[in-house]
């Protein structure tokens, strides 16, 4: 089974916007797996934020540029994705940082699972852990999120699972490039959450399966603030609005606030009782947020380019 598996080649595609040394020690720790890596092919935004020299000792790297302008989260990926030839594609973001040398084999292994019904899994996604400087109702956030238990996700599982079927993340995320290719790639123009879109497109009108893979970890987590998170949840409902054939039908409040009541209930276990307003300040953020993305078509273009995390997007032609 072991050289069976080593039969499929990997690529890593990594978008990049100002690299810092949370990219080197990225790159540092994908050179430590137990499973070989191809091709490394990073997608630049901004030439001269690229200092070639900084990287001469990562072997097999590929660089390519593009401009903000012409960044987009799932047309650069598709760029990416076109420069590949490997069986299996992992995307990963540029602040993701591999946990061990299990990434990319656990990632692969996915991909011999099927569904309940035989589904061929076409996407396998990492867990992510939080950094050591993670706030601790996001700690929970990732447990929440990114449990211990493994799971093979199919439209047989809407009904239990709602959202979260559709749950995935490019942060650390396979692809099988034959069905990518097959399926036309990432929505070539995405605010964001063009890995969403694509799980959704898979379970909902392919008849395929997505694969959580929790031996596969990163450590990935931000701590946004009120204003950072009310953007980037308008930003997410911009997303769901635009693709009604994903998410029609499929509410994703209810999940929301059943994240907010565990959170604070496990405050309250941790004695931390006084981080729960804090909580629910943010994540009332978080809730107007998505309102005002979902009816982004009734605001003045003045409220989207204030509500929005990528004004970059809504500069362009629509």
């Amino acid at each position: 089974m072991e050289e069976k598996m080593q039969e499929k080649t990997v690529d890593v595609i990594i978008p990049v916007y100002k690299p810092d040394e949370k990219l080197k020690l990225l790159l540092r720790r994908l050179g430590k797996q137990s499973y070989p890596i191809r091709r490394i092919i990073i997608m630049n935004t901004e030439r001269s934020y690229w200092k070639e020299e900084e990287y001469s000792w990562v072997p097999n790297l590929e660089v390519h540029h593009v401009t903000k302008e012409e960044f987009d989260h799932g047309g650069t990926r598709n760029q990416g994705a076109g420069y590949s030839e490997a069986d299996i594609m992992v995307f990963m973001t540029d602040d993701a940082v591999p946990a061990d040398g299990n990434l990319i084999g656990a990632l692969v292994r996915s991909f011999d699972q099927t569904g309940k019904g035989k589904e061929k899994v076409v996407m396998a996604y990492g867990r992510q852990l939080p950094n050591s400087d993670c706030a601790l109702a996001e700690q929970y956030t990732r447990s929440f999120n990114y449990s211990e238990q493994s799971r093979v996700k199919t439209g047989g599982d809407l009904k239990e699972l709602g959202i979260k079927t559709f749950f995935a993340s490019n942060v650390c995320c396979a692809y099988d490039r034959a069905a990518f290719l097959e399926a036309g790639g990432f929505i070539s123009r995405t605010i964001f959450n063009e890995d969403m879109i694509y799980a959704g497109n898979a379970v909902r009108h392919r008849g395929q399966a997505v694969a959580y893979e929790a031996g596969a970890k990163v450590y990935h987590s931000h701590n946004y603030g009120c204003i950072a998170q009310f953007k980037r949840n308008f930003d997410l409902a911009v997303s769901q609005a635009d693709h009604p054939e994903v998410f029609e039908g499929i509410r994703s409040e209810g999940e929301g606030i059943r994240l907010v009541k565990k959170t604070c209930a496990w405050l309250v276990k941790e004695r931390k009782p006084w981080l729960v307003p804090g909580v629910i300040v943010k994540s009332g953020f978080k809730y107007m947020g998505y309102l005002m993305g979902k009816r982004y078509r009734s605001l003045p273009k003045r409220l989207v380019l204030s509500f929005t995390m990528n004004r970059e997007y809504w500069k362009k032609e629509r």
